[in-house]
Order: structure tokens, then C-alpha cells, then sequence
């Protein structure tokens, strides 16, 4: 059933090539795009995936050569008008890396960009991801500004969407001093230039992986600063339900929402469902709940005048241009 909704492959190339191409789409894809509302845009996290052939491209490309030529052929997707780079979050970019990756879309789309793990991250860890000591960057204001927003603003320009501070799961010392990091939080934010001068649908975001951000104190610095909650689905946070009353306290405004795990594989699944998922070329684990879910505030918000901007991973279903589809019939249907 899937194979039938992408253009015929029978040309596809045999060798590897720099040149990435672009699979062709059913017409169904197509009027499925253009079915959607206006201020909704989808797409996927980071785009490297060579399991993706005849889903977004046609052909067998290495992952090197699709994180730096793939951007092309993704964006002539037809669901496609946003990505998130997540790369950034392990080292940060600088102009010229973010201003590349600007000129290969179009200019209707439009980028979510994490910010570095060097100011999100209370913790210095190793190669294996164990925290080894305190970060003295965490929630710098001056570094954020310098690391990460005036490369991303330069770089990008009015294809800048979201500029979203995912904020790593807090030692547990952390999160007995929460309120001190919510004033820390509110500093980095209010020293961010407004975006709209530069990008008109610009936008900052805040996700987190502990539960305990959400409270009225966390709304208040949002709404004082101007910037919005990124509705983060992954096992380490509530289901949808629980977040939206966040969402509804900073109302009107956009939606950015990152589809992280699926939730069978709980808060420390991301390795095994990787391991499990992978080429991602199928959805193997179906998350009617989420989808469903996602699809009502998907609507509300575009119907409500805001923009949305949604994400999603591989490891939401098994293959993030697949979920794209299935979430754009949910908010269509």
C-alpha cells in the first residue's frame, strides 16, 4: 500500500552520486499538501537517512552525502516545509554551515534549530552520555547569544522558524532548585533580540525532559519573554493531554511540537528503538493515541490563526516521512 503512494523508481541510479535526487510523488501526496492549512508545516527530524529511498529520495546515497546535499531533494517533498537540525545540538554551527543549508530550500520553508547541548545541558558528560561534572554554560545568556542565536538568525535569515532550547534531563540536586532555574531561564530568554526583524515567523521555544518545568512560574517567564513551549512526545514527559494546559495558558500563539519516541520504549528506549526501527523505511509501532491527538492541536492552532511548526523523529513510528503522511491525513481527514 505504501510503495503506491511515490513516482515510479524503474530510473532510479545504480552508483552513488552527489547529486541527490528527489523521488517523485503520487499525485494523492500532492493534494494532500495542498489540503493542509497554510500556517501548518511538517517535516521530520534532521534528514540524513539513506533508508529513505523511494520515500523522499531515488537512489542509494551514503549519510554523508545526504546531510550535506540532501536538503534539495527534501524540500521538494510535497509534506515537507520544515526540518529540524538537530547536528547543532552536538556542536554548534556557524554562519556559513547554517547559511548552506538556507540556500538548498526554497523560500517558502522554513528551519527548527535546537540549540547546543553546551548551554541546554546542566551536566558535562562523556562519550557515553554520563554526566561527569557541573556545566558552567548552562543557560549562559551571553553564550547562547553568541553560540547559537546570532549564527542561526544570520545564517538562516527569514527561513528561520524555531529556535528551540531543549533543555536535558536535570540531576535529580537540580530539580530540587527548580524555581532558581526557571529565574535563570527567564535571564537567557529576555536577553534575546525579537527574531521578527530578521525572520518574520521566527520563533523561540522551550522543551523539556523533566515534568517538573511545568508550572505556572515556567508559563509566566514564557508569556514575559515572548517565547512559547515546545510540546516535546517522549517517554521522559506527559502524554498530550497533560501538556496542552501550557499551551492553552500562553494562548494565542504558534505550536512547536517535536514527536520524539514512541512511548513503548520508555524514557530510555531511543537506542533500542533506533536499533528496531532501523532503515526506517516502515512504520512498525503505530501511535493512534499520539497521532490523533497531535492532528486536533495541529488544527485548533492553524484554525486559530498561529503558526505550527511539528517534527518528527524515525523514532515515533519506525519512519518519520511515513508518520508525516499519516499525521497530514489525520489533520486533513
Amino acid at each position: 500500500m505504501q510503495e503506491s503512494l511515490f513516482g515510479n523508481d524503474d530510473n532510479a541510479p545504480e552508483k552513488r552520486s552527489n547529486i541527490v535526487a528527489p523521488v517523485a510523488p503520487h499525485d494523492e501526496l500532492v493534494k494532500l499538501a495542498a489540503a493542509l492549512p497554510e500556517r501548518v508545516r511538517l517535516g521530520t527530524s534532521s534528514w540524513h537517512y539513506p533508508g529513505w529511498d523511494g520515500l523522499v529520495w531515488q537512489g542509494e546515497y551514503a549519510e554523508s552525502v545526504l546531510s550535506r546535499q540532501g536538503l534539495t531533494a527534501y524540500s521538494q517533498y510535497p509534506l515537507f516545509r520544515t526540518v529540524s537540525i538537530d547536528r547543532g545540538f552536538y556542536r554548534p554551527l556557524t554562519v556559513s554551515q547554517y547559511a548552506e543549508h538556507a540556500g538548498q530550500v526554497t523560500d517558502d520553508f522554513r528551519f527548527v534549530v535546537k540549540a547546543p547541548s553546551l548551554i541546554t545541558d546542566a551536566l558535562v558528560r562523556n562519550e557515553s552520555g554520563k554526566g561527569m561534572r557541573s556545566n558552567p554554560q548552562f543557560l549562559n545568556a551571553a553564550e547562547t547569544l553568541q553560540l547559537f542565536v546570532e549564527p542561526a538568525l544570520d545564517g538562516l535569515g527569514k527561513k528561520l522558524g524555531a529556535l528551540v532550547f531543549q533543555i536535558s534531563p536535570l540531576p535529580i540536586k537540580s530539580l530540587n532548585h527548580i524555581s532558581h532555574l526557571i529565574e535563570q531561564l527567564y535571564e537567557l530568554l529576555a536577553a534575546i533580540p525579537k527574531l521578527q526583524t530578521v525572520a518574520p515567523d521566527g520563533v523561540i521555544a522551550v522543551e523539556v525532559r523533566d515534568p517538573q518545568w511545568l508550572t505556572q512560574e515556567f508559563v509566566n517567564v514564557l508569556r514575559m519573554t515572548g517565547a512559547t513551549y515546545c510540546m516535546g512526545l517522549h517517554a521522559k514527559m506527559p502524554r498530550i493531554a497533560e501538556q496542552l494546559p501550557i499551551l492553552r495558558a500562553l494562548w494565542p500563539g504558534p505550536l512547536v511540537c517535536r514527536w520524539n519516541l514512541n512511548p513503548l520504549h520508555g524514557a530510555y528506549g531511543y537506542e533500542d528503538a533506533r536499533d528496531l526501527y532501523s532503515p526506517f523505511d516502515k512504520i512498525i509501532d503505530p501511535d493512534l493515541e499520539t497521532r490523533a491527538a497531535l492532528a486536533r492541536v495541529i488544527s485548533g492552532t492553524a484554525n486559530g490563526g498561529q503558526n505550527v511548526y511539528v517534527t518528527v523523529s524515525n523514532k515515533a513510528e519506525g519512519s518519520a516521512p511515513l508518520s508525516v503522511i499519516e499525521l497530514a491525513r489525520a489533520v486533513c481527514g
